[in-house]
């Protein structure tokens, strides 16, 4: 199950399995450790620390690019990185001997580490890619107390079969996920160079090719069940397409179309930082200024990181900042901007400026808040970025359907929110979650339609000018945005609340934005005129507006036909890692273990945790929101319960105890809090 605490604005990659504190947290990084190899991984050779990204070989010869600052050393078939941190392995396994997937994985940790113990959770496919075929994940179940993961990914080429074993604390895969993509960004097979679309040139989307781009998002409705899906093309300057596929809400007969209100989630990003351009444009700030002498309370860790922080890096996942959404995630009513920017001022970066992709959303809300208040100083913060973004962003665009106010969002034409419960069936969720959001609105509250999302790729496609011809914006601070800041992988960036991602060799500029059952994605190739936006209303629609990026270079390049594959693959590897932990659960919680429970917990972070019985039911009531929860016996022998209401599952709370008093721990990958018993 996708815990919706690590998928809210998600832009680029899955996020980890939740994880502690680091040691690193609160004070600048300095040099990493020396590699602390384990006595059961000795190297062939010595280990080499990369002083840059570096193209290496596996034993046969496969290629991929290993990550500055980790070790790497062979040991017999196995090519193993550790990371900067110290004890944290990638191992890249071939194994040329292996009858099948199952064979090679186990050879694999044989030549990894012969006595790792391992329980496997679920295998799942993938689709061919690259020149690989054959293609599983294995995950295995760990105990949230480890604080690490394990993971496989199998793949054959060239009768040859190459294991990827991913053996990793929670804190270090998160943090270093971009790390981690730039070695699977161009894992290609011995002799085997990636599709290019480099040199071709787009094809018009006439009614054949968005006839093919449409029975894609009918066949991926079908296979998630995500209830509806809206979708917008444009090339030349023109709207190709704009409808919608299935319903609104569940249950109801109106229809999805192009006019059709969405929650756009991280998409409101981009929005932010082009009204960041036009007061650029305007001589109010540069990309260069410094945030503290725009707004003085603004703070950031401690007075010296403060200082560093200019306009760009409030919104460029470049500070190092990590991911840190559960404070306002569990506590936001009557939360206003001012209070997001105290919590801010508690915050430190756990990685250098520029050095890793660290995604942070309320750092990105102190961008869009500090512009605001640069633009209508006498205002109060949440106010004032209301009125700069309408008054430089959606007025002038011409975006009526575009608003903060989720009342208004919500009447007539408004798309309802869903997810999976349980047991893998589509129905309503838990939508006043999605409220959390309206504090830290910069970051991801906007509503919008696809007709209204396309006049601003329109614009971004024409270079700051709008349909008429009139100059909107300057070329120079439009584009300012897209000039890279930080890597994610091999072959993309982030910009200023924008990806550049050249995979395939041509150029796609886009955002994601993921929030409870709202997923979307816009995207435009500035080279080739062509422009996309879509919009989903339902779990697991992350899935759809990912691979659909995929099809539309297919379509608009005569690519070879894999996005239909990784679709199906990607849904059903979804349901069937959400039935085996569907398996491990207890639902209702178990009485036993639910008596044992305080009937109040308190953390001084995240607020209050109520316990009640409904009838069968354990309860947690957080206050703003309460959600069911199951029990899970942990390998360790600890027991969690993880919340299960449809929109915010996932939630894991661990049973403990400390100073003589009942605890329940919860994390993300780099955090950690403790409820204690009131």
């Amino acid at each position: 199950m996708r815990p919706l605490a690590t998928l809210l604005f998600v832009a680029a990659c899955s996020a980890p399995k939740p994880g502690p504190t680091p040691p690193s947290a609160g004070r600048e990084p300095t040099d990493p450790p020396a590699p602390s190899r384990p006595a059961e991984l000795p190297a062939s050779a010595p280990a080499e620390r990369l002083a840059a990204d570096t193209p290496r070989t596996t034993t046969a010869g496969n290629t991929f690019i290993a990550p500055v600052g980790w070790s790497l050393f062979v040991r017999g078939s196995a090519t193993i990185l550790e990371a900067p941190e110290g004890g944290s392995y990638l191992a890249l396994v071939d194994l040329p001997a292996a009858k099948d997937a199952d064979a090679a994985v186990a050879d694999a940790f044989a030549a990894y580490k012969p006595d790792l113990k391992r329980q496997l959770k679920v295998k799942t496919p993938a689709a061919d890619r690259d020149g690989w075929t054959d293609r599983w994940g294995y995950e295995y179940q760990t105990s949230p107390n480890e604080r690490r993961g394990l993971g496989v990914d199998v793949r054959r080429a060239n009768g040859v079969w190459t294991v990827s074993i991913f053996d990793l604390a929670d804190e270090v895969a998160e943090k270093r996920g971009a790390q981690l993509g730039l070695v699977f960004g161009r894992l290609l097979p011995k002799g085997r160079a990636r599709e290019s679309f480099a040199g071709k040139q787009a094809h018009p989307l006439d009614a054949a090719r968005v006839a093919a781009l449409t029975r894609f998002i009918e066949d991926a409705q079908r296979q998630t069940g995500v209830p509806g899906v809206a979708v917008g093309l444009v090339q030349g300057g023109k709207v190709v397409f704009a409808g919608g596929f299935g319903v609104r809400e569940l249950g109801k007969p109106a229809k999805i179309d192009g006019d059709t209100r969405f929650m756009i989630a991280s998409n409101t990003k981009a929005l932010a930082t082009l009204m960041l351009a036009k007061l650029v444009d305007e001589r109010k700030l540069t990309w260069d200024t410094q945030a503290i002498s725009l707004l003085p309370a603004f703070k950031l860790g401690d007075a010296d990181t403060t200082g560093k922080v200019q306009v760009k890096h409030l919104i460029c996942a470049c500070t190092g900042l990590p991911r840190q959404d559960m404070e306002w995630l569990f506590q936001w009513e009557g939360v206003t901007p001012a209070d997001v920017m105290r919590l801010l001022g508690t915050m430190q970066p756990t990685s250098g400026f520029g050095e890793l992709f660290q995604y942070s959303n309320p750092l990105a809300a102190a961008a869009g808040f500090i512009g605001g208040h640069v633009a209508y100083p006498r205002l109060e913060l949440g106010a004032a970025y209301d009125r700069a973004m309408q008054t430089r962003v959606f007025d002038p665009l011409g975006m009526k359907a575009t608003t903060f106010d989720f009342a208004r969002a919500q009447r007539g034409n408004a798309a309802v929110p869903h997810a999976v419960d349980i047991d893998g069936k589509p129905t309503l969720a838990i939508a006043e979650v999605n409220t959390a959001v309206i504090p830290v609105r910069p970051a991801g509250a906007a509503w919008s339609s696809v007709r209204d999302v396309l006049k601003y790729v329109q614009m971004e496609l024409a270079e700051g000018a709008l349909p008429d011809g009139e100059r909107y914006i300057s070329k120079d601070a439009l584009l300012a945005r897209r000039a890279p800041q930080v890597a994610i992988g091999t072959d993309a960036s982030y910009g200023m609340g924008l990806m550049i991602d050249r995979t395939w060799d041509v150029t796609v500029v886009h955002h994601g934005g993921d929030i409870t059952g709202f997923h979307s994605d816009m995207m435009w190739l500035p080279e080739h005129g062509v422009g996309a936006v879509i919009l989903t209303n339902g779990d697991p629609g992350w899935q759809i507006r990912s691979v659909f990026r995929r099809k539309l270079l297919e379509v608009l390049f005569d690519g070879r036909p894999e996005a239909d594959a990784q679709l199906t693959t990607a849904a059903k590897g979804f349901f069937e890692a959400l039935a085996a932990e569907r398996k491990l659960l207890t639902a209702p919680a178990d009485p036993a273990e639910a008596g044992k429970l305080a009937a109040r917990y308190t953390s001084p972070a995240l607020g209050d945790i109520a316990v009640a019985r409904k009838g069968a039911a354990t309860v947690f009531d957080f206050g703003e929101y309460a959600s069911e929860v199951a029990t899970r016996n942990n390998p360790d022998g600890t027991r969690s319960f993880i919340t299960i209401v449809p929109g915010m599952s996932g939630l894991e709370f661990v049973v403990g105890a400390a100073d003589g008093k009942r605890t329940l721990t919860i994390r993300d990958p780099q955090h950690e809090y403790v409820f204690t018993e009131r």
